[in-house]
């Protein structure tokens, strides 16, 4: 624990990285293995993460992402979605759980009846909302989990979405929550930290 903090003041979105630097798919799967424990509402688990490495790919995407030089030189670029249906799959997550007896078939009956329609009862809008929500938690978790492993990161929006979405094949289902550019950064002429407002500026007790 005493490590968190150091790690959470060094972590910085990187705007240039080191070109040529390969990561390995088993590492990349290491940190998402750490990743999956991200909170999520209902624990239904909406974030879905693109990992793309082939430089034919990367290279469209660093088209439809306006150029960044980012892009160009990150070792992986990471398409990180929200899945609007995810509650959905609330019966088959909780599977588990009833098998286990550890939840009743009476609760598990409630709790897929309730999850479907808190989500059903409130639209599309609230279901994207989710799904963008839940997917950004999980980013935030991936960006910590990558710099303890010696890896930096930034988290973008500024990309053409529909045409990510087509050169990448996602379903409609799923929103793009953003983009994430992850290597070794490449510190030369690296900017200080940018101003942050003292907590007095953004944190209200009991009313705003």
């Amino acid at each position: 624990m005493s490590d968190f903090i150091p790690l959470l003041k060094s972590r910085r979105s990187a705007m240039k990285f080191v070109p040529n630097i390969e990561i390995p798919e088993q590492e990349l799967n290491e940190m998402f293995n750490l990743t999956k424990y991200a909170p999520s509402a209902f624990n239904l688990q909406h974030a879905h993460y693109v990992v793309v490495t082939d430089p034919e790919k990367k290279s469209k995407l660093y088209e439809a992402a306006n150029k960044q030089y980012k892009v160009q030189t990150a070792s992986a670029v990471i398409l990180v979605l929200g899945n609007t249906n995810a509650y959905l799959d609330v019966g088959p997550i909780n599977e588990g759980l009833l098998n286990l007896g550890v939840m009743s078939k009476q609760e598990y009956d409630m709790t897929v009846e309730s999850v479907l329609g808190f989500y059903e009862s409130r639209g599309d809008t609230f279901k994207r909302d989710e799904a963008v929500r839940n997917a950004s938690l999980s980013a935030m978790l991936f960006m910590l989990v990558a710099k303890e492993k010696g890896w930096d990161t930034c988290p973008m929006i500024g990309f053409d979405p529909a045409a990510v979405s087509a050169e990448l094949n996602i379903p409609d289902a799923y929103v793009p929550a953003m983009m994430i550019t992850i290597g070794k950064e490449d510190t030369t002429n690296q900017r200080p930290r940018g101003y942050r407002k003292p907590v007095g500026e953004f944190v209200s007790y009991n009313a705003f």
